[in-house]
């Protein structure tokens, strides 16, 4: 059998509905990881939703207990055929946001596959659960077709707790290192550039949640009896926010800006198109570093946002001087910050412009991380993807938003590609949440033809990549 026969054996398992029925299914499991009461559904989906197809397949299975997070379970799968082939690691997650019933489309319900056009309504569908349906689909149509064989090792971990910040993934992937061993990752999670364009990101900018505070007093005081002789928290928050990010949206903090962009990075970010497609925000040209594209400022640039601000009493203002003054921001990053002494950088960057009465406060932080592009692995991903499609893929440096690819790439240290198969105006996180029809099965495509020629050269890409790695 050939990679194309593969592929049209895909396109009739998609075209015959049992995809969106198995997809159907799981959107109906109400996985909302955020709450407390849907600990029983949360292992409902792993083991009637994932463990099942892959035990058909011949994996072994292990759950495992969350070492950071109660009632929110691990799934290991290992399938090896021969420990000379090629080994995959995969990822999924099976929880999801908040359904938000109330506001969605009257018509729509969040645990409802509703299809409307070339839309699949459902919470889930676009994240994560028919990401990873299609790859599960993927290696199914392989599997059959090889008579039983991947042609390959594959291993997966699927997670339940994405939409909590992942707690334990790390850590469970540091106590079975040896278990979740492999040559390469690949998954599907974010969105792709556009609707239209099957894209390959190669890890995601980092990402810092910190808090600035000022707390001038304990009580607000009339503003007709004390104004101009106490100091306004508000005001001076604010000035020292404009410290850090000006009016154009510039970070003004040299310590906390990335490396200057390449040649080799431009002329990648140069073939990006960002924006412009139906239902996008209208892009602010003048907004962002300056001297830079809009790919370049959202891909390959770190920005400061300002999440939340809040002083006085927003909802019942009053005449006086509020004692207090507080803001979320949040840095948004690539490779090559000095982003872990954050607090230190703010601190000497506030002091030295007289905000020294400010407290810098860390809340979380992740890492950035990027698979260099030049590497065969790359090259490879991206002719098949090309080569089944039709259309030349985006190739994104990383992905603008972050996710916990440092896991896989510094702990496990492999080199991780991922395939989205959902796109931005999805919904995802907000209501009316949608998977597009035409984007499942081309990535039903991709992904059938990617797992199977990891069956057929895999071996040599690998060989290729370590050859070049001792030069």
């Amino acid at each position: 059998m050939t990679g194309e026969q593969v592929v049209q054996r895909a396109n009739a398992y998609f075209d015959s509905g049992a995809f969106r029925q198995v997809l159907a299914r799981r959107i109906a499991l109400q996985t909302e990881s955020q709450k407390q009461d849907c600990d029983a559904l949360l292992m409902q989906y792993l083991q009637q939703e994932i463990m099942p197809p892959l035990r058909a397949l011949g994996f072994e299975l292990h759950l495992c207990d969350n070492p950071e997070a109660a009632n929110r379970p691990f799934l290991i799968a290992v399938h090896i055929e021969d420990p000379a082939l090629p080994t995959l690691l995969s990822y999924g997650h099976g929880d999801v946001v908040f359904g938000d019933d109330d506001n969605w489309r009257s018509d729509l319900s969040p645990w409802r596959l509703h299809e409307e056009g070339d839309r699949w309504y459902g919470r889930g569908s676009a994240d994560n659960k028919g990401q990873h349906s299609i790859n599960l689909a993927a290696l199914e149509q392989v599997f059959q077709a090889r008579g039983s064989r991947l042609g390959f090792n594959c291993k997966l971990i699927f997670e339940m707790g994405e939409e909590i910040s992942s707690p334990g993934l790390a850590e469970i992937c540091r106590r079975q290192q040896d278990l979740l061993q492999a040559d390469l990752f690949i998954a599907s999670d974010g969105p792709r550039l556009n609707a239209m364009q099957p894209t390959l990101f190669l890890g995601s900018r980092g990402c810092v949640n910190f808090r600035l505070s000022i707390r001038a007093r304990d009580n607000a005081y009339h503003s007709g009896n004390w104004g101009g002789l106490l100091s306004n928290p508000g005001t001076q928050l604010a000035n020292a926010l404009a410290s850090l990010v000006n009016q154009h949206g510039q970070l003004q903090v040299a310590a906390l800006q990335p490396p200057a962009l390449d040649d080799a990075m431009r002329a990648i970010l140069r073939e990006l198109d960002v924006g412009g497609q139906p239902h996008d925000p209208q892009i602010d040209e003048n907004w962002g570093e300056a001297g830079l594209t809009p790919s370049e400022r959202l891909y390959g640039w770190n920005t400061l946002e300002v999440l939340a601000y809040q002083t006085g009493n927003p909802q019942r203002p009053m005449n006086a001087i509020p004692a207090s003054a507080t803001a979320v921001c949040q840095l948004r990053f690539v490779v090559g910050t000095d982003w872990q002494r954050l607090v230190e950088h703010l601190q000497a960057h506030l002091q030295a412009r007289g905000f020294g009465n400010v407290e810098v406060e860390w809340l979380r932080g992740s890492p950035a991380t990027r698979l260099n592009p030049q590497d065969p692995l790359v090259h490879w991903a991206l002719d098949i993807m090309q080569h089944t499609s039709g259309k030349k893929p985006a190739l994104l440096p990383n992905l603008g938003g972050s996710l916990p690819n440092d896991v896989f790439a510094d702990i496990l240290e492999l080199p991780t590609l991922w395939v989205p198969h959902s796109y931005p105006a999805c919904g995802q996180h907000g209501v009316n949440e949608h998977m597009l029809q035409s984007i499942a099965r081309e990535g039903l495509q991709i992904m059938t033809r990617l797992f199977w020629e990891l069956g057929e050269n895999g071996g040599d890409v690998l060989a290729q990549r370590r050859r070049e790695a001792t030069r």
